[in-house]
Parts: C-alpha cells; structure tokens; sequence
C-alpha cells in the first residue's frame, strides 16, 4: 500500500471555491477510472477556510504512478498552481491500521 497527504492553502475564499470545483470533476474522474486508488479524499479543515487536505491511498507504488499519469490528474495539477499559496505533501508508509493488506 502507498498512500501520502496533502494540505493545500488557497490563495483567498474565491480561490477556495474554484478548487473546490476542479476537486469535485476531478474526483469524479478518479472514481470511474482508477481501480488502484483506494481511498481518495478532500477535507476541509475546522476552522481554517482557505485549507484542503488530501488523503489518499493506493494499492502500491504502480497504482500512485498510474494515477499522475491520468488526464484528469494532470489537468488538476495544471490549474490547481493559481489558486494555491501553498502545497505540503508527505509521503506515507503503512505501519499498522484496520482493514489494510499493506
């Protein structure tokens, strides 16, 4: 199993909006072609309107790179940079958990 997490800070409250939206196609897309992404989810963060979070887990390695690889994710990648002040992404490795073969 792969999976990282991503905190994503908005420039401003349209900017927020605007990302949202571009989330909302793009998970849409992730849904109805990706088999190895496991777990792809956005949060908001509780008090703290201009921060998005990612979670997200892949089968493996393989599945992650797939997934860059899509349409969809690049087209995300590419229109994301404007509406973004800042991305912290972190790597993660499976150490133990409830239902994960990894």
């Amino acid at each position: 199993m792969f999976g990282l997490m991503v905190r994503f800070t908005c420039k401003d409250q349209a900017s927020a909006e605007a990302f949202d939206q571009l989330v909302s196609q793009t998970i849409e897309k992730i849904r109805e072609s990706e088999p190895g992404t496991l777990v792809y989810a956005a949060h908001r963060v509780e008090g703290q309107p201009l921060q998005r979070i990612f979670y997200e887990l892949y089968r493996d390695r393989a599945a992650f790179d797939a997934h860059e690889e899509q349409e969809h994710t690049r087209r995300f990648l590419g229109a994301r940079d404007d509406l973004l002040a800042s991305i912290e992404a972190d790597f993660l490795q499976l150490q133990a958990g409830k239902e994960t073969t990894g």
